[in-house]
């Protein structure tokens, strides 16, 4: 029933819409008129008022034909740079760009499949219980959108977000991750004339980062520094530098005990240089968010025996996998919404040598329809 040529078109439209993180507005009109058109009542929410962006994210919400539990579907509106002017191009049942941007797959072959799955609907009078389509803005500049749906008006208890790439995996852990921004102040000087005056900041800064342990600590946790900014000009003692990074981990406690060591590592770094502990400079600030929360969802969740079972009657078996990213899915969980990841085949995502393959995208979207299905009969608790 799933439409290959509908959904390459609804996909080819979608991705030559620009929506970069923050300017989805033209994309959201575009899927608000797609929805209502179905028969859904569509919210917009107020997100876009606390990120800065031109639209909130869009729910969908489709009351269903036939009594039962509501079930969550989502995927994100944005997209990364370059994402301007994007031209895809379908040969040989691939997708991709011209090359001079991404193509957008991530996370457009998820918008395509949802409406997809809902036209097919529609048009066979297929029986479902109530759906909920949410999709978020500001994904990719740290699940901004996310973060900021008043959940209250959801009501799902279970759901799925499509933001992966491997179509015969359903990724049910994923780590939590902490944000750090580090300032460490210095004494600028002329660096040929008095540079004995000065306090080389990006020094300080080189000596802590030098004493870290960086990429890989465990099987279960990561630690990074990203980006480092300081100094005004060659011939001048930098007298201020900031530095970004992060530590993910599927163990709470690994977690804070990773974050709270880089944290004490830039403290040391700065006293060490101090001529008298009380004295004004080098001085350093650390702050730490949370930048996603974690998920672990069992397998003998209902929202995993679904996907598989799904994937059972269609032919193929569906793995239950950890990743090693962030998603819509984590925070969704963090507010009682059981929700897993599954994928749609893009590849190279951020990169202008993305692609996608239609037919990963109508393998998905069946995945999609026979989870809508099997939920709907079971009443969101298979056997």
């Amino acid at each position: 029933m799933i439409n290959p040529d509908r959904l390459a078109e609804t996909f080819k439209i979608f991705a030559e819409i620009d929506s970069v993180s923050k300017e989805e507005g033209t994309l959201a009109t575009e899927l608000i008129k797609i929805f209502r058109s179905l028969g859904a009542v569509v919210i917009i929410d107020d997100a876009d008022k606390i990120v800065g962006g031109d639209t909130g994210n869009i729910i969908a919400k489709f009351k269903g034909n036939i009594e039962g539990p509501s079930l969550l579907l989502s995927g994100h509106m944005d997209t990364v740079e370059p994402g301007r002017s994007v031209k895809a191009i379908l040969k040989d049942g691939v997708f991709t760009s011209d090359g001079t941007t991404i193509l957008g797959a991530d996370d457009k072959s998820a918008l395509a499949i949802l409406i997809e799955v809902l036209q097919v609907i529609r048009e066979n009078h297929i029986p479902h219980a109530p759906l909920e389509i949410v999709l978020t803005i500001c994904e990719e500049i740290g699940l901004l959108g996310a973060k900021n749906i008043f959940f209250q008006m959801l009501e799902s208890e279970i759901g799925y977000v499509l933001d992966a790439r491997d179509t015969e995996g359903l990724i049910t852990r994923a780590p939590a991750a902490n944000h750090l921004k580090v300032e460490i102040h210095g004494r600028d000087a002329h660096a040929g004339v008095e540079p004995e005056t000065g306090i080389n900041a990006i020094q300080v800064a080189s000596q802590a980062i030098a004493s870290l342990r960086l990429g890989r600590i465990d099987d279960q946790t990561t630690c990074n520094i990203g980006l480092i900014r300081g100094g005004m000009a060659s011939n001048i003692v930098p007298n201020r530098v900031d530095i970004e990074g992060e530590v993910r981990s599927h163990d709470p406690n690994k977690l804070e005990e990773v974050t709270e060591a880089m944290a004490r590592t830039f403290r040391e770094a700065v006293e060490k240089v101090r001529e008298q502990p009380e004295a004004p400079l080098p001085a350093v600030t650390v702050n730490v968010c949370e930048e996603f929360p974690g998920k672990a969802i069992p397998d003998d969740h209902p929202v995993v025996r679904i996907a598989c079972d799904a994937a059972g009657q269609l032919g193929f078996r569906l793995t239950p996998c950890m990743s090693g990213g962030g998603s819509d899915a984590g925070v969704f969980c963090k507010h009682g919404i059981m929700t897993a990841v599954l994928g749609t085949g893009m590849t190279d995502m951020h990169s202008v040598r993305e692609s996608v393959r239609v037919e990963d995208m109508v393998h998905t979207a069946r995945l999609v329809l026979e989870i809508i299905r099997i939920h709907s009969r079971t009443g969101g608790q298979p056997s």
